[in-house]
């Protein structure tokens, strides 16, 4: 589990805590400590709001915890968000899309997109009306489950590429592990209401994935990053109203 945990941390993070052998078995299994790892995630920018708290406003907090995931990230779900809302609003047929996302140069709609998501994303965590330390791990848990759910529900949309790894050797009790992970996190961090949070989001998550994958015929690295970039807001927007 722990090589599992570790290439996780090395998949969906510029971070580096250990050093192990890659193999593709654990690669692909390692979606069962997605869930752990956004509660990394989210912990590592609750320590940034406490410190940052203490001498700026909340407006400057805001900005300093968007920009300490683009950091711990590495700015590639942004990155994968910009180039999904390129080619998904593109107009063009399925495989034109599918080219558009692969281009590494970011078009109208994704600047768009992207300066709306930044937008709201920082005006919501302005206004927190929960601890940071409740709703920063859960927001980013939530949203590398939602990856973990699109990756088993929805099929690949290439021939090649990291997502068939994941899903040719994830197995049930990794999904249901990721899922037992980020529902224990959801209760003790918010209680009843957090558990409401997760489901309403995870309903959210499986709709966008369904959409995704009539446009597409499957979901790519891409979007991928889109879905969990856009569960952060969705987690952000729903704590404002169940909990």
């Amino acid at each position: 589990m722990f090589t599992r945990l570790v290439l996780a941390i090395q998949s969906l993070t510029r971070l580096h805590i250990a050093t192990v052998p890659w193999d593709e078995v654990n690669f692909g299994r390692s979606t069962a400590c997605f869930s752990i790892v956004g509660l990394l995630i989210g912990g590592i920018l609750w320590a940034v709001s406490e410190v940052a708290g203490k001498y700026y406003p909340a407006a400057v907090v805001a900005v300093l915890l968007l920009g300490a995931e683009m950091v711990i990230t590495g700015g590639m779900h942004l990155d994968g968000f910009m180039d999904s809302m390129d080619g998904l609003f593109s107009g063009r047929p399925r495989e034109r899309k599918l080219e558009i996302m692969r281009d590494s140069r970011v078009g109208a709609n994704g600047v768009m997109a992207v300066v709306l998501l930044i937008l709201l994303k920082v005006t919501l965590l302005i206004g927190l009306p929960k601890p940071a330390w409740a709703v920063l791990p859960l927001m980013a848990a939530l949203g590398r489950w939602a990856n973990v759910y699109c990756l088993i529900a929805f099929p690949y949309a290439r021939p090649e590429g990291l997502g068939k790894a994941y899903q040719k050797y994830t197995t049930l009790p990794d999904v249901l592990f990721a899922l037992l992970v980020v529902v224990v996190a959801a209760y003790l961090l918010l209680g009843v209401g957090g558990l409401t949070v997760a489901g309403v989001a995870t309903l959210l998550v499986h709709l966008m994935g369904r959409q995704i994958n009539k446009t597409l015929g499957g979901l790519t690295g891409d979007t991928y990053g889109a879905v969990i970039e856009i569960t952060e807001v969705v987690t952000l927007l729903l704590v404002y109203i169940l909990v």
